[in-house]
């Protein structure tokens, strides 16, 4: 999706059937092509796809995994990403990425729909369950689409493209719609894009929005009865992909510069939020989603270290303080959950990435370097205690996450009553529950989120004892699914990070977590040329890694 300035950096390229090679660029959704504009935007509207980019507000979602016959396995069963096998027994015939499903699409004269996902995300389950699990569905797009299932982070250079094309339509047809994931988009049979969506309920809704099948319906009518313009629209938007990777949108070499260094800090203290802390504050909507953004954080506090200057520090420390106490952190396992769902940093999203504790964990250790502060002291302990207990493998590779969600509730793993607590503590309940927020309001339907009220000065110094008996009877509840390939990128992301903190007093285990972990990538993610792989998952390797 667009970052939080609303520039996307993009790898482009386009390659039929194969690895999509090319190089990053920044560009402005403002710079659209009209000619693009003008059809695409017909298009969409006929397609009924403007808008129905996200969940709708309050969207329901089963509790319960629906019950559904378990059929067949397709071709993805072949396959080693935990994300693509989850969809190997759907009844919709998948095929992984790659010159198969073109082929077919083009000997056939059918569409291709391409959905991109991955294994934490929550509504690529419930898309997975309403939508790919239902045989209404299924049935007409066997017959009349060719189906392809990508997991991004096996292939990111495939989901930017594509989520590339789903802005570039978005933004021909007048929306101010953002990119996500599930990412729906159907194509021609050489790869171009057709009309594209993210999340999809499976029939229209009351407040009108287009169901799957619904927009698979319209969209293969714009094939079959108006081919001319489905092909005028999806090569004007295919060569609008394409002039966005020209060295014509490459800015010149710019000089890092004082005065540049300034012009930085500048704009991202423009996104500081004073109270809440966090460096992605949008005031058009002050009660959006909130990200770590651990990049502009590093910045500032590099920054600070040259300067001294003390106001760079209060918006660092702020922050760190800010999500250190929020709900964003499991006060009990340790580690971030990957991004807050409001300005407070209390009620979060609730999956765990490898590439979010990798940051986290160095930015709070370069903190630590700064001041000896006994809550980031105690952010770095547990996180690296969490990466230990949950996302190592035993020859020291790290899992890529954990999911959100268990019995398809999100939080569930994560959440407790007050009656639980009081079960598990005892006399101990009254203070744990005071300190941890459950005087507070708090708006979360499925159960209490553990946090620090931030006008708290402890951190719960005293309760190490109860967390633990906490953390004991939560590890006996069904846990969230792990995603367990190895990424050679966040893997080294994580290794960065112990290098950072293994320099802090007591902390030489952390040295050695690294050095194990890079063993393993060069062990098990290289191939016989000596070529690093991007991903390895039980002994298979994945395809090739690329800058």
């Amino acid at each position: 999706m667009a970052d939080e300035c609303g520039v996307r950096t993009v790898a482009i390229g386009w390659k039929r059937g194969g690895a999509m090679n090319g190089i990053a660029v920044c560009w402005s959704s403002r710079s659209l092509a009209l000619a693009v504009c003008a059809v695409s935007a017909a298009l969409l509207v006929s397609a009924g796809l403007v808008g129905a980019d996200e969940p709708a507000e309050g969207a329901a979602v089963s509790g319960q995994t629906a019950e559904k016959n378990r059929h067949p396995a397709n071709r993805l069963a072949r396959e080693s990403s935990p994300y693509l096998l989850m969809h190997a027994h759907n009844p919709i015939q998948w095929y992984p990425w790659g010159p198969e499903a073109f082929e077919k699409a083009r000997a056939e004269d059918k569409p291709v729909f391409l959905s991109v996902g991955y294994s934490s995300c929550y509504w690529c389950h419930v898309m997975e369950r309403e939508v790919f699990s239902n045989e209404k569905i299924a049935a007409y797009m066997n017959e009349k689409y060719v189906c392809i299932k990508v997991d991004r982070e096996e292939r990111p250079d495939v989901d930017d493209i594509y989520m590339t094309s789903l802005i570039v339509y978005q933004q021909a047809a007048g929306s101010r719609a953002g990119g996500g994931w599930p990412l729906s988009m159907f194509l021609d049979g050489e790869g171009n894009p057709i009309a594209g969506a993210t999340y999809l309920p499976p029939e229209d809704t009351p407040d009108g929005r287009t169901g799957f099948l619904t927009a698979a319906e319209r969209i293969h009518e714009l094939w079959t009865g108006k081919r001319e313009s489905v092909n005028q629209t999806s090569g004007m938007i295919a060569r609008e992909v394409r002039r966005l990777s020209g060295p014509g949108v490459l800015a010149e070499p710019v000089e890092l510069n004082a005065a540049l260094l300034q012009a930085i800090s500048k704009g991202i203290q423009g996104q500081y939020d004073p109270m809440w802390g966090g460096v992605d504050f949008n005031p058009r909507r002050p009660d959006g989603p909130r990200f770590p953004n651990v990049p502009r954080l590093r910045f500032l506090l590099s920054l600070y270290r040259q300067t001294g200057e003390k106001t760079l520090w209060d918006m660092v420390s702020n922050s760190l303080t800010s999500m250190a106490k929020g709900g964003i952190r499991d006060h009990l396992g340790g580690g971030f959950h990957r991004y807050s769902t409001e300005r407070t940093w209390t009620v979060p999203h609730f999956e765990k990435m490898l590439y979010d504790q990798a940051q986290l964990l160095e930015v709070y250790a370069e903190a630590l370097q700064v001041e000896a502060n006994p809550l980031y002291q105690q952010v770095v302990d547990e996180l690296v205690g969490f990466l230990t207990r949950e996302m190592t493998l035993p020859d020291g590779g790290f899992c890529s996450a954990l999911d959100a969600e268990t019995n398809a509730i999100e939080g569930e793993f994560y959440v407790w009553t007050e009656a639980e607590v009081r079960e598990v503590l005892g006399a101990e309940a009254d203070e744990f529950l005071r300190v941890y927020g459950f005087g507070e309001p708090q708006d979360f339907e499925h159960g209490r989120i553990l946090y620090l009220p931030r006008e708290q000065a402890g951190i719960g110094e005293g309760l190490g004892a109860a967390r633990a008996k906490l953390l004991q009877r939560r590890s006996a509840r069904p846990r969230p699914f792990l995603d367990d390939k190895v990424l050679t990128e966040w893997n080294a992301l994580m290794i960065q990070a112990l290098a950072t903190s293994g320099r802090l007093p007591d902390r030489a285990g952390d040295l050695q977590l690294a050095e194990r972990a890079a063993g393993f990538l060069l062990d098990k993610l290289q191939d016989p040329s000596g070529q690093l792989v991007r991903s390895w998952r039980q002994g298979v390797q994945g395809p090739r890694a690329y800058l």
